[in-house]
């Protein structure tokens, strides 16, 4: 696992709180366009260029004492685009809002959790004092670059490979199809698993629970992979897609989504020298492997080793966002760990909201991190979150970020 420097933590009435570092690395803002579903959705005329470049303007909007030149550098997930992605994203990046040429970037491919990677490379550059002020984004246009036109196979030596490295070649629905046969997962829940997706996301589409981390692109404002109506009885009528009496269905499945997120990340110390609001604060960060063919159980793995470095339980969590690249995958790992699965993707998850594959990970932190913020305003409590998901050719990755109580509540709490 990739372990981030460890804080010291001191008592407080309930639980542990980290001291306060001024190389804490803080979020500012942090955004996302629509998701909106690849090839027939509302963004599949939209270049992921314009996706990126809206994110990163959008970004630097919420936060308009910030200069874009101001951003020391830059860090984009992507996946699907290959070796033209470094170029389309630095074009992006010059053709978003007066960001300066002499702002440096770099792309990062870490898969699923492409974004989140991206974010960590800013948020350790920031906590080892090389930058105070980056940002980290995520793109991906599956419409652009559907997944099934993605490179052939890798240029590797085939007389050597061992079965597991074979096994990196297994597709992501086989892997699926593997988890629910190892641990006898049915239909039924997992259809009722991806209808709540649905639900949840309806409900906080209607709440206008998503219009703060949301920016729009031209006049597409809203996601639009939400299926409302959807209900077990009607996912369970739809055939298996990987395998002949199989469990995986393209409705109990993440869709195959555009969009881009962004977040600008700061040290504490320079956040409180321009007497910015912090939204939140990574606490640790983990990501290890498991074996390729069941790579869906990453978030399994990775979470707890991530809930350690941060000296936190899976009690001490107020939000899961875990990727829903498939019900299979997702519920296990929900229930292996012994979540709550209110805690889980309040607001919907991959099935309904849609899977952008380098876009991902930095959606999720924008949507925790806006539904804590919301939470704590009637809560009055520091409050925690874990952004986590699966890795194809097997890995797990997960965050622990935390969002301060305000200094009157925390040292009212401390008199308690």
């Amino acid at each position: 696992a990739h372990k981030t420097q460890q804080h010291a933590r001191t008592m407080s009435s309930n639980t542990t709180t980290p001291l306060k570092n001024d190389r804490d690395a803080v979020i500012v803002s942090c955004v996302r366009t629509p998701l909106c579903r690849a090839g027939k959705g509302s963004l599949a005329k939209v270049p992921p260029g314009t996706l990126l470049s809206t994110a990163i303007s959008g970004c630097l909007d919420k936060v308009p004492s910030v200069k874009p030149s101001d951003v020391q550098d830059l860090c984009v997930g992507n996946v699907l685009q290959g070796q033209t992605g470094a170029i389309m994203a630095r074009m992006a990046q010059l053709s978003a809002k007066n960001m300066s040429h002499s702002v440096p970037m770099s792309v990062v491919n870490r898969q699923c959790s492409s974004g989140l990677q991206a974010f960590m490379n800013v948020a350790s550059a920031i906590r080892s004092g090389d930058i105070d002020v980056g940002m980290a984004c995520g793109v991906e246009s599956m419409s652009f670059n559907p997944m099934h036109k993605a490179a052939g196979l890798p240029h590797v030596d085939w007389t050597v490979m061992s079965k597991e490295a074979m096994d990196c070649l297994t597709p992501m629905g086989v892997t699926s199809e593997n988890v629910a046969d190892k641990y006898n997962l049915s239909r039924a829940q997992l259809d009722q698993f991806a209808a709540e997706s649905h639900r949840k996301a309806a409900a906080a589409q209607d709440a206008g629970k998503f219009l703060n981390e949301i920016v729009p692109v031209g006049n597409v404002t809203q996601d639009d992979g939400i299926r409302r109506g959807t209900t077990p009885e009607k996912l369970g009528k739809l055939k298996p897609v990987f395998k002949k009496g199989g469990s995986t269905t393209a409705g109990n499945s993440s869709q195959m989504t555009d969009g881009a997120a962004a977040v600008l990340t700061m040290s504490r110390a320079e956040a409180r020298r321009r007497n910015l609001n912090v939204m939140g604060v990574l606490r640790s960060f983990a990501v290890c492997g498991v074996p390729p063919d069941i790579m869906g159980i990453g978030p399994a793995v990775a979470i707890p080793q991530a809930l350690k470095q941060a000296n936190l339980t899976v009690d001490d969590i107020d939000v899961f966002e875990i990727n829903e690249a498939f019900a299979t995958q997702a519920s296990w790992c929900v229930s292996e760990l012994g979540i709550d699965p209110k805690r889980v993707n309040p607001n919907g998850g991959a099935i309904a909201l849609g899977h952008p594959l380098g876009c991902t990970g930095a959606r999720q932190i924008a949507t925790l991190l806006h539904e804590l913020k919301r939470r704590q305003q009637t809560s009055n409590r520091t409050m925690y979150g874990v952004v986590s998901m699966c890795i194809g050719t097997g890995m797990g990755a997960a965050a622990v970020f935390e969002v301060e109580a305000e200094e009157g509540q925390q040292q009212l709490l401390s008199r308690l």
